[in-house]
C-alpha cells in the first residue's frame, strides 16, 4: 500500500472521530502553547540581557568592603576555605585605597561612592528613598545610566540633585521635574537630572551626602567603582587592583576584607539566572505534553479495538503490517502535528499577552520573542510526540491476526 493511501485512511480516522480526536488534540495545544509561550518569555529576557551588556560597560570595576569566598562576585584569590577578617572591626574603604588605585596606570577613572536611605519631602509628602553620593568630577564619565531629562552632576554643584524616573513619576501624588525643589532630611535641594530607569534613587555630591547621612564618616566609602583604560586588559587589571590593595591593607588571602566585581561577572550571573529559570518553568510546562501524549495513546488503543474488524477486512485483501502500522502511525502523528500547530498560534497569543498578565514584574520587562526556530522545534516535538505515543497501540494493531480481527465483535 502506498504512503499518500495510508495518509488518507489515517486523515479520514481523525475526521469521523472528531470528538475524540479534538479532546486528544486538546491537551496537545495546551502543552505546546505552554512551551511555547515561556520559552518566548525566556528569550526575550536574554535578549533583553544581551542588549544591556554593551550598556553596563565591560570596563566597569567595583570594589567593596567585607569579602566571603563563597559568594560568586568575589574575584578569585588563592587558597581556599571562608575568609575569616583579621580584626572584629567592620572593614571599610578609605582615601588610602584611592590613593592606591591612583597609582595604577591602567586605571582611567575614579568614582568614590557612599549609600544610605534618607527621608524626602515633596508638597507635604514624604518617604524614605535610597540615597547614593558620588564624585560628581567624574560620576557622568563612568556611569552606565542614562540621563532622559536634564543632565548629569557638574564639577561645580552643590545643592542639586539626579533622581531615578520611577521616583519622578511614581513616588509622590504629583510627578517630579526639572528644577522642581525637594526637601531631603530638612535641607532643600534642585532636581536637575532625571534617570531613564525605574529606580527610586537620588543621586548627589558625596561631599553633601555625607552631610546627609550621619552615620557615614567622611572619607570613608561604601564602593569604589573604577574605569580601566583597556577592556581587553580587564583580567590583568583586577589582578593588578587585588595584589597592590592586598599590600596596602595589610591582609592574605586567609583574611581578605574586601571584593573585586566586574559588570561582566554580574551580567554572567544574570544570565545563568534567567537560564536557570526558564529551563525549570519550561519543564513544568513540558508536563502538560506528557499528558498529551498519554491522551494519544488512550485515543490509539480506542481506535484500534473500534478499527479490528476493519484491520481484518484490509488484511484478508492483502495489507501488510507495515501498512496498518503506517496508518496508525500517520493517525496519531497528525494529532500531533494539528496539536502542534495550533498550539503555536495560541503560544504566540499567549506569549504577546504574558508581559500585561506578569503585571510589569522584572522577568517581563524583556518582553518576549517567539523566534522562528521555537516554532519549528514546537512543530517537530509535537508530531513526534504523537509517534511516539501511538507507536505501541500501531504495533498492536499491525500483529493482528485477520482470522482473529474478523471474528471480534
Amino acid at each position: 500500500m502506498k504512503l499518500s493511501k495510508c495518509l488518507k485512511h489515517a486523515l479520514n480516522m481523525v475526521l469521523h472521530s472528531r470528538m475524540r480526536s479534538w479532546l486528544t488534540i486538546l491537551g496537545i495545544v495546551i502543552g505546546v502553547a505552554s512551551v511555547v509561550a515561556i520559552v518566548s518569555l525566556g528569550e526575550g529576557m536574554e535578549q533583553s540581557v544581551g542588549e544591556q551588556i554593551g550598556g553596563l560597560g565591560g570596563d566597569i570595576v567595583t570594589i567593596s568592603p567585607g569579602f566571603s569566598r563563597g559568594g560568586s562576585m568575589g574575584f578569585r584569590g588563592g587558597g581556599g576555605g571562608t575568609a575569616t577578617l583579621a580584626t572584629s572591626e567592620e572593614p571599610e574603604l578609605t582615601r588610602t585605597d584611592v590613593q592606591v588605585l591612583k597609582g595604577i596606570p591602567d586605571i582611567e577613572l575614579i568614582n568614590t561612592q557612599i549609600k544610605g536611605n534618607v527621608k524626602v519631602t515633596y508638597l507635604g509628602k514624604s518617604g524614605s528613598v535610597s540615597l547614593t553620593g558620588v564624585d560628581q568630577k567624574v560620576w557622568s564619565q563612568i556611569t552606565t545610566d542614562e540621563i532622559r531629562n536634564g543632565r548629569m552632576l557638574d564639577s561645580a554643584d552643590q545643592n542639586v540633585v539626579v533622581i531615578g524616573g520611577s521616583l519622578a513619576d511614581k513616588y509622590f501624588d504629583q510627578p517630579l521635574g526639572i528644577n522642581k525643589m525637594i526637601t531631603i532630611e530638612g535641607n532643600a535641594f534642585r532636581i536637575v537630572g532625571i534617570l531613564d530607569s525605574q529606580s527610586n534613587t537620588i543621586i548627589m555630591p558625596i561631599q553633601m551626602a555625607y552631610q546627609m547621612l550621619d552615620e557615614k564618616e567622611k572619607d570613608t566609602y561604601d564602593s569604589i567603582v573604577v574605569k580601566i583604560k583597556d577592556e581587553d586588559n580587564l583580567d590583568t587589571v583586577v589582578e593588578k587592583i587585588e595584589t597592590k590593595l592586598m599590600i596596602a591593607r595589610h591582609v592574605t588571602d586567609k583574611n581578605k576584607d574586601f571584593t573585586i566585581s566586574t559588570n561582566q561577572q554580574m551580567t554572567q550571573v544574570r544570565s545563568e539566572m534567567m537560564s536557570s529559570m526558564n529551563t525549570f518553568l519550561t519543564a513544568i510546562a513540558a508536563v502538560s505534553l506528557l499528558v498529551g501524549a498519554v491522551g494519544i495513546s488512550n485515543t490509539m488503543f480506542t481506535s484500534v479495538l473500534e478499527k479490528t474488524k476493519e484491520i481484518g477486512i484490509m488484511k484478508a485483501i492483502g495489507a501488510r503490517n507495515r501498512d496498518i502500522l503506517a496508518i496508525f502511525l500517520f493517525n496519531a502523528g497528525l494529532i500531533g502535528l494539528a496539536g502542534g500547530i495550533l498550539g503555536v498560534i495560541g503560544g504566540i497569543v499567549l506569549s504577546g499577552a504574558l508581559p500585561s498578565l506578569l503585571g510589569g514584574l522584572p522577568m517581563s520587562r524583556g518582553g518576549t520573542y517567539v523566534s522562528l526556530n521555537i516554532i519549528l522545534i514546537a512543530l517537530s516535538v509535537s508530531f513526534s510526540v504523537g509517534l511516539i505515543a501511538g507507536f505501541i497501540p500501531a504495533y498492536q494493531g499491525s500483529k493482528l491476526k485477520p482470522v482473529d480481527a474478523l471474528r471480534y465483535e
